[in-house]
């Protein structure tokens, strides 16, 4: 491979013009392409195999005009005190607003009055409107949702509190301030890192370049295969984080490789043939990961890995082609002033040990040390994941700010915390002899459950095969009580229809949140058996060793367990909530620890792969296990930190976001690849390497054979060049040898 891709650097880097042209073709098409296409819609959510869907997908069927997949919306009113929202005065502005209402978007399909669809609290305190439109809530345009958020100023003039609940209001958060912060934060770290406004603005460019075709591409299949904005907003972010990371190690490796003496394009061609195959199964471990999310078998979120993994793709693809190009327009300004000057007047000093090189030496002498601090550092932060409870976010978990939880503590407060999830019951008598005997059994049956406090009466459909009943629980959506309902009306259900034929299914936005949530931790498992698997496959081919990748999927274990638990203790403990401006603790997003998984896995693997290919490099050119380490660390150690901050950087920004299930997101990214880059992969790993010495190259003779020996290290590069190990960089300076020959 590396001969194959030195070939392939030394060609961008002498055709550099054409290879420029065709990524700006390419990135012209595709811009045009998302231009041109329709306006994308939201993507639809379903959940197969579940219980709460195909009663959904029932309800579709069997009611067509009730809108089942509609956006809905309450307006709750509560009134002054020493008033009641039944009286004359009060009715009268509640039933103006229910007017406007049906006149102000034909995208409505009905609005109910509370004083005939029974929506006023005992106490007469609290009454609501509830709103169902036609369309789901990311396709209601934004005159209505206008409409809607206008709705009742006279009436709060009047002296009534009104407000809003239910998705109706709900839009996908703008993220575009989060990633020019990342973006300049990033600037920051890589004009530090390299001392070069040229190196530095290179991996921006070919990042943003990248990401803009990626992006654009969903975008303009967007309705053909129905991608919701999330997908883009997931490409948007791994693809910028990737991207920045990949060629920043090409030019890194470039850059060295001219300190060398080497001439431009023959230093082109080896970053790409060493670096650049790092990168190569760098980016297949995070594709991968992606891809794998498909194992959950939630349609979206398999089309968001699908988009995101295209994207690292197109990222690997810049980084082995349009960077060597572009290092061909910048010439020698990719190296800093002094670099310049010092290589002009033929310079030849002795560089000195860099912080990387110290902190190599100082993790050899006391291995065993830092291994139990880094283990036991994040064991003790792993301890609240033994806690984790996981949901799905409703109104309740807003800020007390907005809207919508203050819509939902009011029907908390005048009708119940249940009200703000009821259940769905759906009866299908198609089968049953006596359909009717069967929906009032159904009736009878949760009307006895505990925690239940309403049962609505049964409403058919026109057919009279189909039956909808309306159960509210007495807790709050997300609690445990709720979901213990939802099981007992199923298990009710099932003797049900042995007994009668009829078949009782529950669904509704609370059912639906406890299946997926089921069906998230019910995948958790086999998605890390199957991605650790396959890495660890792939880790096996590049570095030649079994306890290595062994390594490297513990140390990633062990950094995911610390974040879940950091998660717990910020978002569901509340420890240091109001630094993170965590408003409401809560469970956890129930799709958020599979998430990071995938995420967190790929970029550590990143970290792992460009970070030991070196030492591997180093220890398959005649360097001693220790000395090997020392010139891994030399020459990455500096780099991979400014990938991990600019990667922090890009995630942490999501960190400020209103809504808490991005804040969770960006909190939970940022402090997994904190855990791993700095404690697992620059303590733990060194530690290990250390105290393994040449036992950790080991590899099986039967599997040596039976493994494809891909040249990750470029050494069948160097022997076609005619070099031997010793004309090969990176062998230490002799006061480390000296060094190591001590420890």
């Amino acid at each position: 491979m590396a001969t194959f891709l030195y070939k392939l650097g030394r060609f961008a880097f002498r055709r550099r013009r054409y290879v420029a042209l065709v990524w700006v073709a390419l990135l012209a098409l595709a811009g045009f392409g998302a231009a041109s296409a329709s306006t994308a819609t939201s993507s639809s959510f379903s959940i197969p195999g579940t219980e709460a869907q195909k009663a959904f997908d029932l309800l579709e069927q069997r009611f067509p005009a009730a809108s089942a997949d509609g956006a809905t919306a309450r307006v709750v009113f509560k009134a002054p005190d020493g008033e009641k929202m039944t009286d004359p005065a009060n009715k009268a502005e509640v039933r103006k607003v229910a007017e406007e209402l049906k006149s102000g978007s034909d995208q409505i399909a009905s609005v109910t009055d509370p004083y005939t669809g029974k929506a006023v609290s005992k106490d007469g305190s609290t009454a609501y409107v509830s709103v169902s439109y036609r369309v789901s809530s990311m396709e209601l345009t934004d005159a209505t949702r206008d409409d809607l958020q206008d709705t009742g100023k006279a009436a709060q003039r009047s002296g009534l509190t009104v407000e809003i609940g239910g998705d109706a209001l709900q839009v996908m958060p703008e993220t575009g301030a989060t990633e020019i912060i990342g973006v300049a934060i990033a600037a920051v770290v890589l004009v530090i890192t390299f001392g070069s406004l040229i190196a530095a603005g290179l991996p921006l460019l070919t990042a943003l370049i990248g990401v803009g075709i990626g992006v654009s591409t969903i975008t303009a299949l967007a309705n053909v295969l129905d991608l919701g904005s999330t997908t883009s907003t997931l490409a948007m972010m791994i693809g910028l984080a990737v991207g920045i990371d990949y060629a920043l190690f090409i030019v890194s490796r470039y850059r060295a490789e001219l300190a060398e003496g080497r001439e431009r394009e023959d230093a082109a061609g080896r970053a790409v043939g060493t670096a650049g195959s790092a990168v190569v199964f760098a980016g297949l471990t995070v594709v991968i990961a992606l891809v794998g999310l498909a194992v959950v078998n939630i349609p979206m979120l398999s089309k968001m890995g699908f988009a995101a993994a295209g994207t690292v793709a197109i990222a690997v693809l810049i980084a082995l082609t349009l960077v060597p190009a572009m290092m061909g327009f910048a010439g020698k300004r990719v190296m800093g002033r002094k670099a310049r000057k010092a290589a002009e007047a033929e310079i030849k000093t002795e560089p000195k040990p860099n912080m990387g090189t110290r902190w190599a030496r100082f993790v050899l002498r006391k291995p065993v040390w830092v291994l139990l601090v880094g283990v036991i550092g994040l064991g003790t932060i792993a301890v609240p994941a033994a806690s984790l409870e996981m949901g799905l976010p409703d109104d309740g978990s807003q800020p007390t700010s907005t809207t919508q939880r203050r819509a939902y503590d009011l029907l908390s407060d005048g009708f119940g915390p249940g009200f703000n999830g009821p259940l769905m019951v759906v009866v299908d008598t198609a089968n049953s002899s006596d359909g009717r005997t069967a929906v009032n059994r159904v009736t009878d049956e949760i009307s006895g459950i505990p925690h239940v406090v309403a049962v609505s009466p049964a409403t058919f459909n026109k057919a009279g095969d189909t039956a909808m009943i309306t159960v509210v629980p007495k807790d709050r959506p997300s609690s445990a009580e709720t979901e213990n309902v939802v099981h007992a009306i199923r298990d009710a259900g099932t003797d049900i229809k042995s007994d009668t034929g009829a078949e009782v299914l529950v669904t509704g936005s609370t059912a639906m949140n406890i299946d997926f949530s089921q069906k998230m931790n019910d995948a958790l498992l086999p998605y890390l058996a199957l991605v650790v698997g396959l890495a660890f496959l792939l880790l096996m081919v590049v570095f030649r060793s079994v306890l290595v990748p062994l390594k490297a999927a513990l140390g990633f274990l062990l950094s995911v367990v610390a974040a879940l638990g950091a998660v717990v203790a910020v978002f569901q403990w509340g420890w240091l909530g109001s630094l993170f401006g965590v408003e409401q603790t809560g469970p956890i997003m129930s799709m958020m620890p599979i998430f990071m998984v995938g995420v967190v896995f790929g970029l550590a693997m990143d970290y792992e792969v460009f970070l030991v290919t070196r030492m591997r490099e180093a220890y398959v050119h005649g360097e001693k296990p220790p000395q090997a380490i020392v010139t891994g660390f030399r020459h990455g150690a500096r780099v991979v930190t400014a990938a991990a901050v600019i990667m922090m950087a890009v995630f942490a920004g999501f960190i400020g976001s209103s809504e808490s299930m991005i804040k969770m997101i960006g909190f939970s990214l940022a402090i997994a690849v904190f855990f791993d880059a700095f404690v697992v992969r620059m303590a733990i790993v060194p530690a290990v390497l250390a105290l393994l010495g040449k036992r950790a190259w080991w590899l099986p003779r039967w599997l040596d054979r039976l493994l494809p020996n891909v040249d990750v290290e470029g050494e069948r590069l160097r022997k076609q060049l005619g070099e031997t190990p010793s004309d090969g960089e990176g062998h230490g300076d002799a006061q480390g040898e000296r060094e190591l020959t001590r420890v």
